[in-house]
């Protein structure tokens, strides 16, 4: 059986699953024919849908109306992040088999190995593995204050309308340090995107100028970027976005985001990797969601990656984003936080 602790912060609380071997009915598994440079995985329990689930439309099942379509990156150095975000978001979901998964890669070599780590893991889960071709925004990076985040499969997210099907109208998009203590559900189907591109929580309380050099907000023309928009530019994390793909597509998002990088090759207006030209183009247009949505930061800043305390208030996703991620903290130094995550590591 599964225990649950409730933790409160300030008005609300959220329940913490802690997955006991007896809940999970674990089994050593090995991974097939999987490169010996992935981790190795424990196999995942099934979750099946109740009565009340609705029934899939479509044998398309990436094309199917009925499903919860989440898009993640996926690569070596995150597959351990990987699992333990796909586990939470099973655990949590009232109907897990109506979550879609489409994961991107861009290693060519390693894609069949991960595929293969996947499916050994979650023998039931529904995927679909698209490729990246790194070459399309490689030429476009500029280099950032950390070197992680010049990683061509960082900027994945802003291609995911022309990578996968069309048929695909909306999306949440998730990052690979993260992990979901609520009904991933609700996030879908309860935000209105209205007439706005995205959705994503906002945080109107941080420094907006700090995401922008000096010389960005000295120029007399790039200083007016955000003047005329439906509200206030505010930071937002494009760690958990709720994306309209049509409208995306339409509006040529992709080719917008792409020419504030070129700015940015010539001119130095940002430090902060593929962040800064979302914030360009969607600050003051985004729909705003709970911040219970992305309690992030838990990973610390970019250059030490210090523990760091959650924000008050309930909590239905937990974000390891800055430069510590819990799976490599947990050997050496864990924070107090990091203790959330490891429930849903199944790693050997």
């Amino acid at each position: 059986m599964a225990f649950q602790r409730k933790i409160k912060f300030g008005r609300g609380a959220i329940y913490i699953f802690i997955l006991t071997s007896s809940l999970l009915n674990l089994k050593m598994s090995a991974v097939g024919k999987t490169s010996r440079k992935l981790p190795a995985f424990e196999e995942a329990p099934s979750f099946r849908n109740g009565g009340e689930c609705a029934w899939r439309e479509s044998n398309e099942l990436y094309c199917d109306s009925n499903s919860v379509h989440i898009a993640m990156t996926l690569d070596a150095a995150y597959l351990r992040g990987v699992v333990a975000g796909i586990l939470s978001i099973l655990h949590h979901a009232a109907c897990p088999e109506n979550v879609m998964f489409h994961f991107v890669a861009s290693d060519r070599e390693a894609e069949a190995d991960l595929k293969a780590t996947l499916m050994a893991t979650f023998p039931y889960l529904r995927f679909k593995l698209y490729h990246f071709d790194e070459n399309i925004v490689k030429e476009k990076i500029s280099y950032s204050i950390r070197q992680a985040l010049d990683e061509p499969l960082n900027y994945a997210r802003s291609y995911l309308p022309h990578i996968l099907p069309g048929c695909v109208d909306r999306i949440i998009y998730l990052d690979s340090d993260l992990v979901v203590v609520d009904d991933i559900a609700k996030l879908y189907w309860e935000t209105s995107l209205k007439s706005h591109i995205l959705a994503a929580p906002e945080y109107c309380r941080a420094n907006f100028t700090k995401y922008f050099t000096q010389h960005f907000w000295s120029d007399p023309e790039l200083s007016r970027t955000f003047e005329g928009r439906k509200k206030r530019a505010c930071y937002f994390n494009t760690g958990v976005m709720v994306i309209d793909m049509v409208k995306w597509r339409e509006g040529m998002y992709t080719e917008k985001i792409e020419e504030w990088m070129e700015v940015q090759k010539k001119r130095r207006i940002y430090d902060l990797g593929s962040l800064p030209p979302f914030l360009l183009v969607f600050a003051g247009e985004v729909e705003a969601v709970d911040e219970r949505w992305n309690q992030h930061g838990l990973g610390g800043d970019n250059f030490e990656g210090r523990c760091r305390k959650l924000h008050p208030g309930p909590v239905s996703l937990l974000h390891w984003s800055g430069k510590g991620k819990p799976w490599l903290r947990m050997r050496l130094h864990s924070c107090p936080l990091d203790s959330l995550w490891a429930p849903y590591d199944l790693s050997h």
